[in-house]
């Protein structure tokens, strides 16, 4: 039997509801060669029985629950395919989604990591609102990596798909990315080669209560935010370290991070100016005119110092 030119690696986690629709949307590409392995991170709902009836097309590893970058590394380790495309159990692609992908792989042979934009929707399966991300940023990015802190319009999980020769000098995934492991993979492989983005929506992000991405934070979720955002930084160096990369981050570069804390703690009108500079100068957005309307808005939005934020604490 040839060997697998894509591997197909679907994380689970009580996705027993989603999971056959992922599966089914990996089957059904358009696109040879293909290996599809479900890494089911110790689920206790339906999941077991929902891929068991797949039988030998899938190749399925049940596991105690360690976490979202546990069972990511778990698949790599079961595959053998030369392209690894990553997708979350509660999304699913479109057809075409492989074929692409592996077409910008080839035509980029520098390339360690190819994304797409993803269609957000609602559960029943209709748009929520425009494809993301909006802005679109390909080639060598390590140097807007090393001004931004590792922050840029970065795609989510089921976008990526990397080279096993890159994944093979990244090494596993840490395991501190129990959630939000795509962090990682958008930190780290800029600085091993370069990114190619693939402007259609090539796949769909399933909008539900469990996602990071929501249209409002309450101050819980700014906390957890900050706390992950410096926790990436941090990997991030020690990982550029541990490899003589060149470019350290700074977390005083992280415009998201800085107005988090400005809107946690309330922004007198000198720092609210400075964040509307620097926003305007922010080299995580590549978009002028984007860069331009965050900016403003920020200073325009931000809670006065000594005021009520208005945030919750009452986290999801």
């Amino acid at each position: 039997m040839e060997r697998p030119t894509i591997s197909v690696l679907i994380n689970n986690y009580n996705y027993g509801r989603f999971v056959a629709q992922a599966i089914d949307s990996a089957l059904s590409q358009q696109a040879s060669n293909v290996e599809i392995i479900v890494v089911d991170d110790g689920s206790s709902d339906q999941s077991r029985s929902v891929l068991e009836r797949y039988g030998s097309q899938v190749k399925v590893l049940f596991q105690e629950n360690q976490g979202q970058a546990a069972a990511m590394n778990a698949a790599v380790r079961l595959s053998s395919g030369d392209i690894l495309c990553f997708l979350d159990a509660d999304d699913w692609w479109a057809p075409g989604k492989l074929s692409a992908t592996a077409a910008a792989f080839r035509s980029n042979p520098q390339a360690s990591l190819v994304y797409h934009r993803l269609q957000p929707t609602q559960n029943d399966g209709s748009p929520a609102f425009k494809p993301i991300p909006r802005t679109l940023c390909s080639g060598n990015l390590s140097t807007r990596l090393a001004r931004s802190a590792g922050w840029w319009p970065f795609p989510m999980t089921s976008a990526i798909a990397v080279r096993r020769s890159a994944w093979d000098v990244a090494g596993d995934i840490p395991e501190q990315f129990r959630l939000s492991a795509d962090a990682w993979l958008t930190g780290i492989y800029p600085f091993l080669g370069g990114v190619v983005a693939l402007p259609d929506p090539l796949g769909f992000y399933r909008i539900h209560n469990n996602n990071w991405y929501r249209p409002a934070d309450d101050a819980a979720m700014l906390r957890k935010r900050m706390a992950h955002w410096q926790a990436t930084v941090e990997a991030t160096n020690r990982f550029l370290s541990a490899h003589d990369l060149a470019g350290r981050l700074h977390l005083t570069d992280h415009y998201p991070y800085r107005v988090a804390s400005a809107r946690l703690e309330g922004a007198d009108t000198r720092t609210r100016f400075r964040l509307a500079l620097e926003g305007l100068f922010f080299a995580g957005e590549p978009n002028l005119l984007r860069r331009t309307r965050d900016a403003l808005r920020t200073a325009r939005d931000l809670p006065r110092l000594g005021q009520d934020v208005g945030l919750s604490e009452s986290a999801g």
